[in-house]
């Protein structure tokens, strides 16, 4: 079907859109109980370090979506963590638009927090705002090509990714307007981040996706590669799964006990034999939650490097934990190790189906989000059924089954979809996504894992070289992006 195409990159950008807990992000995020960490979480990047700032390839849209805090309020430092003064001026100017220093701020505060809650070490504080102020810069010039090339996002797009921040979150919108409000952050505010989050979405799909096509000669270079690495000792792939409790900044000694208690009891009940993805689901602040706890199978270099001393030598199988990062407590199991080599001999496959709605003159999308919308009430309580109303109403050819698109691996869907989908449980349905196909109600039916045949090991080479493509492309366009745009600097950020 057409909807099915290979773009990680892409899928990690909008993992900033739509698994969303990330935009959710300011200085006092934690401890409000708000849940941390994107879609993918740590599969998104190695532990969210500095190498994922200097590449924006590599981390999506840098992972963040401003939130300002209360300018002139004393807040602590994000890297030495003592109370400042925040104070607002200038620090760069874009063409004609100005960064200022609160933007960096909060910027650094937000990657400060996820370099934490993935069990990293901070940069040193005059490196983290450099890059960061980088970052803003390549972004604010991607957001005005944006606007000469008239890329514009509606309300509806909006509408529905604040729906996605709400549900990432475990709140109704309601609750988490109300919980933004209570910490002076303007619902506007939000809005406005998303849709220049969504905006640079569209942009980088549209200049950059044109300029990669993958042949066969990639492919079996890719593998030669592969292949080569084996031979590497080091060259190892490990999968794990995860168990967090967060422990906010400011926590009393006795939270931090009681925290510590919440992670021992949800590591006894996994070595007395309990399921650890029920024990994830129920328990975990990772976003990784709702796979199951499962982080994927992935270079070893590509985990925080805490999670790989807390697991190095230990058996399949292994629980180990709960373990103190400056993020909170971890609690991880060895689920499979394998020699370096063709990514992805075995993979979590998902059954999913889904409903399609393609707006025309005659439907608007935001129509057809609220119908959409209207179909996930009358499933959820019983007045309709999912295959039935795809049968009917959905515009895609699977809806002579029911909307049933079988057993998918990783990488077939566009990142929208994917990531939508990546953050359900089985039995879940989605709010209405909308990808470059139309609007989609998704719900997930299983999931299992799978050893993929020597025709989807190369598929997987094909995604995986695609991937490499993207990343050299992104990186090219947006060197070329800001190389013609007019850069001054100003006041170095504080």
């Amino acid at each position: 079907m057409m909807m099915m195409t290979h773009q990680t990159l892409f899928r990690r950008i909008f993992a900033s859109l739509c698994a969303l807990t990330i935009a959710l992000a300011s200085a006092s995020a934690a401890a409000q109980g708000l849940r941390a960490g994107g879609g993918g979480g740590l599969s998104s990047g190695s532990g969210l370090g500095m190498g994922g700032l200097s590449s924006p390839s590599k981390s999506g849209l840098g992972s963040t979506l401003d939130l300002p805090p209360n300018l002139g309020r004393k807040q602590a430092d994000p890297v030495t963590g003592k109370q400042v003064q925040q104070a607002d001026y200038i620090v760069a100017v874009v063409n004609s638009e100005p960064i200022t220093n609160s933007e960096v701020r909060v910027r650094a505060e937000r990657v400060a927090q996820q370099i934490q809650q993935s069990g990293g070490s901070l940069p040193p504080r005059s490196e983290l705002d450099r890059e960061v102020l980088e970052r803003l810069i390549n972004e604010k010039a991607q957001l005005q090509q944006a606007k000469e090339l008239k890329i514009n996002v509606d309300d509806a797009a909006i509408d529905t990714a604040e729906l996605n921040v709400a549900r990432q979150n475990k709140m109704t919108l309601e609750q988490m307007r109300s919980r933004l409000a209570a910490d002076g952050i303007p619902e506007a505010r939000l809005r406005a981040n998303l849709r220049d989050q969504l905006t640079l979405l569209r942009l980088r799909q549209r200049e950059v996706e044109s300029r990669v096509k993958v042949s066969d000669m990639d492919i079996d270079h890719y593998i030669q590669e592969q292949r080569q690495s084996v031979a590497n000792p080091d060259a190892v792939e490990i999968n794990l799964s995860h168990i967090l409790v967060l422990v906010p900044e400011d926590s009393s000694p006795a939270q931090v006990d009681a925290f510590q208690k919440k992670a021992q009891a949800a590591a006894d009940r996994v070595r007395a034999g309990e399921d650890f993805g029920k024990v994830a689901r129920e328990m975990s602040d990772g976003a990784e939650r709702n796979n199951d706890g499962l982080l994927g199978l992935r270079p070893a270099d590509r985990y925080p490097s805490l999670f790989v001393q807390w697991t190095q030598n230990q058996p399949i199988g292994t629980i180990v934990g709960p373990n103190r990062s400056p993020a909170g407590f971890h609690i991880l199991k060895v689920v499979e190790r394998v020699k370096g080599g063709v990514p992805g001999a075995q993979v979590l496959q998902s059954h999913v189906r889904h409903i399609l709605l393609v707006p025309n003159a005659q439907l608007s999308e935001a129509a057809a989000i609220a119908q959409l919308a209207d179909y996930k009430r009358r499933i959820q309580s019983g007045q309709a059924d999912f295959a039935t109303l795809a049968k009917e109403h959905s515009q895609d050819g699977s809806a002579k089954e029911g909307g049933d698109l079988g057993w998918t691996n990783p990488g077939q869907f566009v990142p929208e979809f994917e990531e939508a989908a990546d953050a359900l449980a089985p039995g879940e349905i989605s709010n209405p996504v909308v990808t470059r196909f139309g609007v989609h109600l998704i719900e997930v039916l299983g999931r299992r894992p799978h050893t993929l045949t020597e025709r989807e090991q190369r598929d997987a080479a094909r995604n995986a070289a695609r991937e490499k493509k993207l990343d050299e492309a992104y990186t090219t366009w947006a060197q070329e992006l800001r190389g013609r745009a007019y850069v001054e600097y100003r006041d170095p950020p504080q």
